[in-house]
């Protein structure tokens, strides 16, 4: 007569996973790094745009300043408000897997 004695790895509540299984796993990043997104060049040149657009609208001809420097600056804060939200929403939703190599 012989019994069945469950071993330690697995489990009648879960799935069995062996030492094997865990060494295997690959560790993951949330997302890729900022500097790597095409939202974040896309976000630079804005920025830039605004800064350009606010030199370059200047009062000529007797004209009043229509792009002043503190209404530029509230557009930079509202992209950069953008940026962070669409960051934000990235990092929610999506895995990016574990690359040890920081030049990839």
């Amino acid at each position: 007569m012989t019994t069945n004695v469950p071993n330690k790895a697995s489990s009648s509540t879960g799935p069995s996973y062996t030492a094997e299984h865990r060494s295997a796993r690959r560790p993951s990043t949330e997302t890729k790094a900022s500097y790597k997104t095409t939202e974040f060049f896309a976000y630079l040149a804005a920025v830039v745009g605004v800064l350009a657009a606010s030199q370059l609208v200047g009062s000529e001809d007797g004209h009043d300043d229509y792009f002043r420097a503190d209404r530029a600056w509230l557009f930079i804060v509202l992209l950069t408000i953008g940026y962070l939200v669409s960051r934000g929403l990235a990092k929610a939703g999506s895995r990016d897997s574990y690359d040890a190599d920081p030049r990839a």
